[in-house]
């Protein structure tokens, strides 16, 4: 039977793409199609690698973190960086059999510059089974403070670029939510976050405020935009930092202002380091 070229008749696929990859990403059904689902999922897929394919240039080593079955990981790789000479990918992951299904992946694709760790955040930060300083750092939809875990290991790390995507940002509103009636009697801004949905929904934004803060604050430069329509989901704020210049202290400053005025100073040691 005569091998069907694919990337010639699916006008989406680019050039040299792993078609093994796509099957095994649910973007192409195992027959070699693409519906109107998987085309959509397609289309979401290159968004997000629009936003980080620019801070490749010259990377020797970018690490996921929260990779789960390091999708995000494969795609780079796929997209970016398999045809380099030089540059890998590690994956970070605390569940062993996802990343065992990874490393077989990898295997069977013939990405030998892709690795995959079985390990915690805290155990990242120190391995040596990572460079000292690494280049890029991406964490997509980690949920809650997983984010700041992957923040945390890109500062010590030293990391060029920070790509996040955060999810479930529930710590802030559990701390603001325990404090309400103290915060009403201080404050008419209280407000803001009186009723459950509002501080469900004020104390994310606050996170993300504060995450950026606190990346402007180590002397990164950050942009803040949407990743429209990645996982149909509302948690689709995509942040972005890249180290450029001095720590501004100014940034901290607010970052701790920002906690007396919503009665949150407790979290200080999560968001101002």
């Amino acid at each position: 039977m005569k091998k069907q070229n694919l990337p010639a008749t699916i006008p989406e696929i680019r050039p040299g793409q792993s078609i093994e990859l796509l099957k095994e990403l649910h973007i192409l059904t195992r027959d070699g199609k693409l519906n109107q689902d998987s085309r959509r999922k397609l289309k979401q897929v290159y968004h997000l690698a629009q936003f980080i394919e620019p801070l490749l240039d010259g990377m020797e080593t970018l690490v996921d973190h929260g990779a789960g079955k390091s999708y995000l990981g494969f795609i780079l790789y796929d997209l970016f960086i398999k045809s380099r000479a030089s540059g890998e990918v590690v994956g970070i992951e605390t569940r062993a059999k996802l990343v065992d299904k990874s490393r077989e992946l990898a295997t069977r694709l013939d990405f030998p510059r892709m690795r995959f760790l079985a390990c915690t955040v805290e155990e990242a930060m120190t391995s040596d089974a990572l460079p000292a300083r690494v280049d890029v750092v991406t964490a997509l939809h980690a949920c809650n403070t997983a984010t700041d875990d992957a923040i945390r290991f890109a500062l010590t790390r030293q990391a060029q670029h920070i790509v996040l995507v955060p999810c479930c940002q529930a710590e802030v509103a559990a701390t603001m939510r325990a404090r309400k009636a103290e915060s009403l009697a201080r404050t008419p801004l209280a407000e803001l976050w009186r009723h459950p949905i509002h501080t469900r929904e004020l104390g994310s934004h606050l996170t993300n405020v504060l995450r950026c803060l606190l990346l402007e604050s180590h002397g990164y430069d950050v942009t803040v935009t949407e990743l429209v329509g990645w996982e149909h989901s509302m948690k689709n704020e995509l942040i972005i930092a890249s180290l450029r210049g001095k720590p501004r202290k100014n940034a901290r400053e607010r970052a701790e202002a920002i906690l007396r005025e919503f009665n949150i100073e407790e979290l200080a040691p999560r968001f101002t380091y």
